[in-house]
């Protein structure tokens, strides 16, 4: 898929975390990347020893326009992302309604590809939610967790530079940051290359899981 369609799409995820929106944005960023009738998030506490039974803290599925209803995917084929944090699972479900016409080696391929990227924005997007910690009461902005990871990474960029790697974090196209800038189109390229030099990074794809890898 042309990386131009979808990064903005990866912006509008990142802008609504920790809002009702998020589901629905990350169920179109999957569905602009495959083929899907619902996404389903979730979050479970892992159980302790003494325990066989998981919690489920968080449950939200959002259907395409053609799924109806969740009978209507009983007999769904499925694709699964997961991952542990601490006593904690966060999990992502892929649905096509027709268990018949299952994912291809090349979808579950695509989907691999951007897990890296799906799985910490939702874990985010949950940590926005807890009302109990007050530094999560507000989703941590796109410019705090980038100059938070430059300093991480011991990193300078230039002011050109950090305007237009924000600029894609935040869902902005070349074009539309050259106009907002008042720059050529090559010009913000040019800049966001020596950005990419810079961060060890080969590409958009890459930026965003510099942004959310562990520290």
């Amino acid at each position: 898929m042309n990386s131009h369609l979808l990064y903005p799409q990866i912006g509008k995820v990142i802008a609504s975390t920790g809002s009702r929106q998020f589901p629905r944005m990350l169920h179109d960023l999957i569905h602009a990347h495959l083929t899907i009738d619902a996404t389903q998030i979730r979050q479970l506490r892992e159980p302790p020893a003494s325990c066989s039974a998981e919690s489920t803290l968080l449950n939200e599925t959002v259907f395409s326009s053609q799924a109806r209803a969740d009978d209507h995917l009983r007999d769904a084929s499925r694709l699964h992302l997961f991952r542990r944090k601490d006593d904690y699972r966060y999990e992502i479900h892929v649905l096509r309604a027709d268990s018949a016409d299952g994912f291809s080696a090349l979808e579950r391929s695509r989907l691999d590809d951007i897990s890296t990227l799906l799985l910490p924005m939702l874990e985010k997007h949950i940590d926005a939610l807890q009302p109990t910690a007050p530094e999560r009461s507000a989703p941590e902005s796109i410019e705090q967790r980038f100059v938070e990871r430059l300093a991480q990474s011991g990193l300078n960029l230039s002011e050109r530079e950090c305007q237009v790697c924000l600029g894609l974090l935040a869902g902005h196209t070349a074009p539309e940051q050259a106009e907002r800038l008042a720059l050529k189109v090559n010009t913000v390229e040019s800049y966001l290359r020596r950005a990419a030099i810079k961060l060890g990074i080969s590409g958009r794809h890459s930026l965003m899981r510099w942004m959310y890898a562990q520290a």
